[in-house]
């Protein structure tokens, strides 16, 4: 069986009008555009066989907009959304697609997460093996961790009109930040 692990992924973290553009669009080419191209490689080859597994890894950020991570966030929700239509058009072929939606995990990644507490971080194996069980069971979507499971369906569900008064209050973006 074919298997198509898109885990490359940078982040930035900031004010959007703060970071130098070049930079937010370095990483929705990888973010988004270098995915795009691998699945537009390899699916025709796994459907034309019948068989194959392709997971893509989103984020916990995918499930909503977050402050100082605007750029990162929305590259995320495409993946999320990308790899849900791909379910949809890969039906009945004997290839599936699942997003994997990690919070923060303990990797290099975490330097631009910064003043969360270390208990909120999983562990990489934990990670790893919650996406191949789902992988594995042909899952839409996994989200490894009780509380990113929280976070994706407030995320999801919350009106923006609630949800993102909490956002700035949670996340202060301003200077005295």
């Amino acid at each position: 069986m074919d298997l198509l692990i898109n885990d490359a992924g940078m982040g930035t973290t900031g004010r959007f009008f703060e970071i130098p553009i070049e930079q937010e669009i370095r990483m929705i080419r990888l973010n988004v555009e270098a995915m795009v191209a691998l699945c537009g490689a390899f699916l025709p080859g796994m459907v034309e066989r019948g068989s194959g597994r392709v997971l893509n890894v989103a984020s916990v950020s995918g499930f909503m907009p977050v402050p100082q991570q605007a750029t990162y966030s929305a590259s995320k929700a495409f993946v999320l959304t990308f790899t849900e239509a791909l379910t949809i058009d890969l039906h009945g072929t004997g290839v599936t697609a699942t997003a994997l939606c990690p919070g923060p995990v303990k990797t290099e990644f975490e330097g631009i997460i910064e003043g969360l507490p270390s208990g909120l971080f999983l562990e990489p194996a934990r990670v790893a093996r919650e996406a191949i069980d789902a992988l594995e069971q042909g899952r839409l979507s996994v989200v490894p961790g009780a509380m990113n499971k929280v976070n994706a369906v407030s995320g999801r569900y919350a009106p923006r009109r609630v949800f993102l008064p909490l956002a700035r209050r949670f996340w202060p973006t301003g200077p005295d930040k």
